[in-house]
């Protein structure tokens, strides 16, 4: 269990993470938030790499005080490099060593396997695709079995196919760690997460689970075709320009003002933008 106390971190001037509490048990949390909301600086204070005002606690103990052997975690960041010249076997192999793990405890291969990269385990780095090196970064997240793992961005660059093996990734992993995923593809957390975590100007803002997230949306989302938007009222978010089955343009648009259209069902989606746009 990892329990946060009043994080918070600066840049300068810049309130980064502005006094965030959480606890985290054995689930599997989405992270959501627009750009600049204090996410992947969140998850580098939980990562260790960054010092910080407040307690993150693992278990009890402050991470700042046990050394990073004590700390048995998997992160694939934003940004994530490998050395061209090594294998991809070579390349796990040497993450073990920089976590402190031995090979034989990390289960190399089955990590390897779990990506769908067993094919190309004895090539160079500088030959795979920029989405196969991705896949390797969330393989090397998984040496060890980590009791946490976070991954920040990890679709990025992933064509749908190895997107719906990550998920699958995800899902086996419930239950067994902590699991921290943030993206900004909403439906990704929507289809795996326990809970979803909603991040805005630092601040934690709301959590619940896909349901609850929806429900801060019901009787707010209206689907009108495009010609009708000089009709609605007051303050209004559009989230999605479509086309209906005619290829007639609609929108999908919410508003916290009683509209003269009929409701539609609440997505996870919208639940997010209400919460951030105060809706």
């Amino acid at each position: 269990m990892i329990t946060i106390s009043n994080l918070t971190k600066s840049f300068k001037k810049t309130l980064a993470v502005n006094h965030f509490s959480f606890e985290f048990d054995n689930k599997i949390y989405g992270l959501l938030g627009p750009n600049g909301a204090g996410k992947t600086t969140l998850l580098r204070c939980l990562a260790g790499l960054y010092d910080y005002t407040g307690s993150i606690k693992e278990n009890g103990k402050e991470i700042s005080a046990l050394k990073e052997q004590e700390r048995n975690i998997g992160y694939l960041p934003q940004k994530f490099g490998m050395f061209g010249q090594l294998t991809v076997k070579e390349m796990l192999q040497y993450f073990c060593l920089q976590k402190g793990i031995s090979v034989k405890s990390a289960d190399i291969e089955a990590c390897i396997k779990s990506v769908g990269l067993e094919d190309k385990t004895n090539k160079k780095i500088s030959t795979l695709s920029g989405g196969m090196v991705r896949r390797l970064g969330i393989a090397q997240a998984l040496l060890g079995k980590p009791s946490l793992i976070i991954f920040d961005e990890p679709t990025a660059g992933l064509d749908p196919e190895e997107r719906i093996r990550f998920k699958n990734i995800v899902k086996s992993l419930h239950g067994k760690c902590t699991v921290i995923l943030s993206t900004h593809i909403v439906s990704d957390i929507a289809s795996v997460c326990d809970e979803t975590i909603i991040m805005n100007d630092g601040k934690l803002i709301c959590c619940g689970t896909s349901e609850e997230i929806s429900q801060k949306a019901k009787n707010k989302v209206y689907l009108i075709p495009e010609e009708k938007q000089n009709l609605i009222k007051g303050k209004y978010y559009i989230i999605q320009n479509t086309s209906d089955e005619t290829g007639k343009s609609q929108l999908r648009f919410v508003s916290q003002e009683n509209q003269n259209f009929d409701t539609v069902e609440a997505t996870v989606e919208d639940g997010y933008i209400c919460s951030i746009k105060n809706i």
